[in-house]
């Protein structure tokens, strides 16, 4: 027996029924929650707020009352939602520090800008603030319409008259379903001027309007970097700006310059924005800060940062708009409701909404005034009749049983109404006399002129239009204020970040355990070869310096790691340390992923297309792409090369397409071949056979060739020479190459092979964190086949060797900056000389003579 289905269930699509209920809860929240009615720039919560209060008497000229009792006052009324998010509405529209202008007085504690919250409403005070009476002024005069609460027991303001075009003004932010609004504060009187400019000329443009708004006014200050994103918010509705702190640099009497921040960006957490400076300078990101403190109070903001007398305080400071919230984005994007539904608009039409919807309000205020002067003068007619006829009233009136009786009487006898009849009989025997009717009269031809006045105002829009010039002109005298946000012209194309980093010579140095760091390159001071150097840095045992490159503050700095990857900063965002100082993790500065670290960094002043990058890895293969195509690099880096399993990049320079290439290994065998044997080939690309290697050899060095330089090649255990690259023969790509150095016991295997002048410097580090610098023109040149001269003393019982060699500039040193050796320098360097130029032993010579070549 089939089932007999049941008529109290309906069978529904869900994907329609949640469809259909996710529209309607989207729709909820985007018109009764989240975002403002263009018309008086509130959402539904500020309204039902300042309605309540207005209904409790809670005027800007009465005492103050208990916050709670507003706050029941709102939700048991109106808006049946949690306690605490209308006191924190109510919180938010008492705070100078949020509102442009506040719309509640408050009394206690409402907060601060440091984020402290207010108080609870049981202790905390308020009432209308005197500008937000403007805003329901005239309410009861039927300029607006009402609609039922929630719950159909009372009645609320669907929009309030707003006397002032409050959505600009104030501004406000939310988030609703799908969409959000963000519309700055303006500054009254120029937002007025510019609803008077609109009344007067409709075809006005936005660039026009620009002329008398010229941007937002936040409540706290600060500056407006440049106008584009201004004009281009104004125009489409949809915008970004950028906003500074408001700042001075002072000079003490001590030579020190001190940074005083007076006026910070709009919603920035003074406490969290000096939190952040403190632990920029305590994780080194920031340095030359020596004293940090909070001195604001009640009459003002005041952050005081005193800068180290060595450190230039405009760099300092455009260092921490970089990096803190002294510099942050304001996102415009102006969505409001415009008869109910959500639209962007640009500047134009929200003061064209308003101006609107203050016709309407004057309109529906007229008519409200019209009729009741006309109501005034309809009872005041009769009793013009009865005065002219009072003996024969009064006599119907003595001779009449009843009222009801006396008020048909007069209804009939005279042709009156019945509420002219009911105003008679209401008359008090006062009005008889002379003087009470001649008021009379005079009353009845003030409404009469009244209501012609009215009448032509109803009839005359321009009239209605400079109705609300007069009494928009009346708000703006009265609470008009100074603008507090300062328009800077040019904005960042005008004030870039590298204008104010000093341009100068660094040299950069890279731990093997990641840490970096920036000097001035006349940090270290020329030594003669064989002394014992200066100390570089402060490493852990475990640790060296393993890269040191000379290079200038605004040049783009490429990292290429082991993992083939590459990443770019600018020299200046390196953090400065002391000679001694570790420097910072470059984890905290470039995004490198866990097991990979930097093998090489090149300087790049200008990305070229003439210039191409040349990569070697650590088996031999080479490989040349544009310089171009590493232009753009992503904050997380990007793929410099495809590397083979186990292989490792070891090197990468710069080029212009007609230089030779040298590949030095371990085992100390080096190949000389032209560039151009390497194709230029794509970003991702693996590359072809640079070497031919032997199993237990690997590469350690490549470098770019001049034929009129010398080859330099440095040991293990701190042995070096200089050999002229005419010892070395021209081959093709893929060869063993030949030999460049007698590896021994006693010098060890290669560390490096770098491409010389002779009036370079150079610098060798040990694992010992020892550096020393050394003309390149006091190491000796000799052959191919010889072993070197000592350049640096190691400490052989810590087991200390050379870990990495750079070249820097001669003209980076000064003279007077020369050293002499120390006396137990002497002898090493003596010592050396004796070994200098040693010759191979003839077996030695005879097995060099096959050398290897492919």
């Amino acid at each position: 027996m089939a089932e007999t289905p049941n008529p109290r269930v309906k069978e529904i699509n869900i994907s329609q029924e949640m469809r259909t209920s996710f529209l309607d809860y989207a729709m909820s929240v985007i018109v009764a929650r989240a975002l403002p009615d263009v018309r008086d720039g509130l959402k539904p919560v500020h309204r039902r707020i300042l309605y309540a209060m207005h209904d409790l008497g809670m005027h800007s000229d009465k005492p103050f009352k208990k916050s709670a009792r507003i706050v029941g006052e709102v939700i048991g009324k109106y808006h049946p939602h949690g306690d605490s998010a209308v006191y924190e509405t109510m919180v938010r529209m008492a705070q100078d520090f949020n509102y442009r202008y506040m719309l509640v007085d408050g009394h206690g504690n409402f907060g601060s800008i440091d984020g402290d919250s207010a108080a609870a409403m049981r202790y905390t005070e308020a009432r209308m603030s005197k500008i937000s009476m403007e805003l329901l002024r005239d309410i009861n005069k039927d300029t607006i319409t009402y609609q039922d609460n929630y719950d159909g027991s009372e009645r609320e303001p669907v929009v309030l008259p707003a006397r002032f075009p409050n959505l600009l003004v104030n501004g406000t932010s939310g988030i609703a379903v799908g969409m959000a609004t963000n519309i700055p504060p303006h500054q009254l009187g120029e937002v007025i001027d510019g609803v008077l400019a609109i009344s007067k000329d409709p075809d006005m443009t936005i660039q026009e309007l620009m002329d008398v708004i010229p941007g937002p006014d936040f409540p706290t200050g600060g500056m407006i970097l440049g106008r584009s994103g201004i004009r281009k918010a104004y125009e489409t509705g949809r915008g970004s700006i950028i906003l500074r702190a408001k700042v001075n640099i002072e000079q003490k009497s001590n030579g020190k310059e001190v940074i005083i921040v007076n006026e910070i960006p709009y919603q920035v957490n003074k406490a969290r924005l000096i939190e952040k400076i403190a632990e920029l300078v305590r994780d080194k990101k920031i340095d030359g800060i020596t004293d940090l403190r909070d001195e604001s109070d009640r009459d003002g903001l005041r952050i005081v940062i005193e800068v180290r007398k060595d450190a230039n305080a405009n760099v300092l400071l455009n260092n921490l708009y970089k990096h803190t919230a002294l510099q942050t984005s304001f996102g415009i994007n102006t969505l409001a409701l415009v008869d109910g539904q959500p639209k962007v608009l640009n500047l134009k039409q929200c003061l064209q909404y308003y101006l609107d919807h203050q016709k309407v309000v004057i309109r529906r205020r007229t008519e409200f005034e019209l009729r009741k002067a006309e109501a005034r003068a309809h009872i005041l007619e009769g009793l013009r009749i009865a005065l002219d006829h009072l003996d024969r009233v009064i006599a119907l009136i003595r001779n009449s049983q009843t009222a009801d009786i006396a008020r048909e009487g007069l209804m009939t006898e005279f042709s009156l109404s019945e509420k002219q009849a009911q105003a008679i009989l209401d008359m008090r025997l006062q009005r008889l006399t002379g003087l009470e009717r001649e008021k009379i009269e005079e009353e009845y031809q003030n409404l009469m002129n009244l209501i012609a006045e009215l009448k032509a105002i109803l009839a005359d829009e321009e009239k209605i239009l400079e109705i609300i010039r007069e009494e928009l002109v009346e708000i703006k005298e009265r609470f008009n204020d100074k603008r507090r946000t300062e328009i800077m012209a040019g904005g960042l194309e005008m004030i870039e970040d590298e204008d104010l980093i000093p341009r100068e010579n660094i040299v950069l140095t890279l731990t093997h355990n990641g840490y970096i760091k920036r000097l001035p390159v006349s940090t270290y001071r020329a030594q003669k070869r064989g002394g014992r150097g200066i100390q570089g840095m402060g490493t852990n045992e475990d640790d060296f310096v393993e890269h040191l490159i000379t290079t200038s503050t605004h040049d783009t700095i490429l990292f290429f790691t082991n993992k083939g990857k590459v990443y770019r900063t600018k020299g200046y965002k390196i953090p400065e340390f002391s000679r001694t100082a570790k420097g910072i993790p470059i984890i905290n500065l470039l995004g490198v992923e866990k097991g990979e670290w930097v093998n090489a960094i090149i300087p790049i002043e200008e990305f070229t297309e003439e210039c191409s990058l040349f990569f070697t890895t650590k088996e031999g293969v080479s490989k040349r792409s544009p310089l171009t195509s590493f232009a753009n690099i992503r904050n997380n880096g990007l793929i410099a090369l495809n590397l083979r399993e186990g292989d490792e990049l070891i090197s990468v320079r710069l080029t212009d397409g007609s230089k030779e290439i040298i590949i030095g290994t371990k085992n100390g065998l080096l190949i000389r071949f032209p560039e151009t044997d390497v194709r230029s080939m794509g970003r991702t690309a693996t590359g072809v056979k640079g070497i031919s290697l032997d199993r237990d050899d690997e590469v350690i060095s490549m470098e770019v060739l001049d034929e009129t330089a010398e080859i330099l090649v440095v040991t293990k255990n701190g042995f070096g020479k200089r050999t002229p690259a005419l010892e070395y023969r021209r081959q093709g790509r893929g060869g063993k190459g030949i030999k460049t150095c007698n590896i021994t016991e006693k010098n060890g295997s290669l560390v490096t092979v770098k491409v010389v002048q002779g009036e370079e410097d150079l610098m060798l580090i040990t694992t010992g964190g020892v550096l020393i610098r050394i003309p390149v023109s006091g190491i000796s040149v000799t052959g191919r086949n010889t072993q070197g001269v000592k350049l640096i003393s190691l400490n052989k019982a810590e087991d200390e060797y050379v870990a990495t060699v750079a070249k820097v500039d001669k003209e980076d040193i000064k003279e007077d900056e020369l050293e002499e050796l120390p006396e137990s320098g002497t002898d090493a360097a003596a010592g050396a000389e004796e070994e200098a130029g040693q010759p191979l032993t003839e077996s030695a010579e005879a097995k060099d003579s096959d050398d290897g070549e492919a």
